[in-house]
């Protein structure tokens, strides 16, 4: 009985989680640069359960032996592992920015573990001095000149360098180089991560490298091409109405465990304040 307590419950708090990650995901679908997550929904190990009992082996029925019979598996509830991005490119917008930028994916190699191909970021400077990495091209000039993120990250070129500018009078070409008085000044800072599942979600549209790692400079990869539009951004990759409805399913499917764990409830109501009685 209080087994299934905790089978029922486990799924109301995975459906929880779950509900909880897709609200984030539609709450970012106008987000640049956002990436949705998808949740993998994982079960305990299932349990054996096996029947004990005796099997008399003499007339008389002296001598017994323990005999044990199987039932079948017993699940023991489920849990959300993880939620994992998906890097798949949104729509290209076109702002008129000149401060805004996006990276059209043209070709990336497939990942031999995973079978996923790689993917392109913008290099920032996050708040504690290190490289982070960003799709969010929504980039500004702030009062000292240099090009920084929405949320005051500095954007760094290709040599890991802050980008000055004197004003927003400036081009981008296809292929980075910022040109500003017809001089070149910098080249944006685009790595590429071969395997974007080991990836680490900052916030603010940031992720970082596991255990400080540095990714490969995009330029420079071999296999890898790409271009980068000024004055277009990136959208995000939520599909709204497939989030709405898997929302729909995780509410469902909570109220169903919710159900469960209320019939379980009257079962054990019943077992210590009627059947005690007697």
């Amino acid at each position: 009985m209080f087994r299934g307590f905790y089978t029922a419950a486990s799924g109301m708090l995975t459906q929880q989680r779950h509900a909880e990650m897709l609200t984030n995901n539609l709450s970012n679908a106008n987000t640049p640069g956002f990436k949705t997550d998808q949740a993998s929904v994982r079960s305990f190990p299932e349990m054996l359960m096996q029947r004990m009992g005796q099997k008399v082996t003499t007339p008389n029925g002296k001598i017994s032996l323990p005999m044990y019979s199987q039932v079948g598996l017993l699940s023991t509830g489920v849990y959300m592992q993880e939620a994992t991005p998906l890097y798949t490119q949104g729509d290209i917008q076109e702002t008129q920015l000149a401060t805004d930028l996006a990276i059209v994916n043209g070709n990336l190699p497939v990942n031999q573990e995973n079978g996923k191909p790689g993917t392109l970021l913008f290099v920032v400077e996050n708040s504690a001095g290190e490289a982070s990495y960003t799709r969010n091209g929504n980039f500004t000039l702030d009062g000292a000149g240099y090009l920084t993120t929405a949320s005051g990250n500095y954007v760094l070129d290709d040599n890991n360098n802050r980008i000055r500018l004197n004003s927003e009078n400036f081009s981008v070409s296809e292929e980075g180089m910022i040109v500003e008085n017809n001089q070149p000044v910098a080249r944006v800072g685009i790595a590429f991560a071969e395997d974007p599942y080991q990836l680490i979600k900052e916030g603010d549209g940031l992720f970082r490298a596991k255990k400080g790692a540095i990714l490969a400079n995009g330029y420079n990869t071999a296999g890898v091409s790409f271009n980068v539009k000024q004055g277009y951004l990136e959208g995000s990759n939520v599909d709204q109405a497939q989030t709405m409805t898997d929302m729909l399913t995780a509410y469902r499917t909570f109220e169903a465990n919710q159900k469960i764990l209320q019939a379980y409830d009257k079962s054990m109501d019943k077992a210590v304040n009627e059947i005690g009685r007697l």
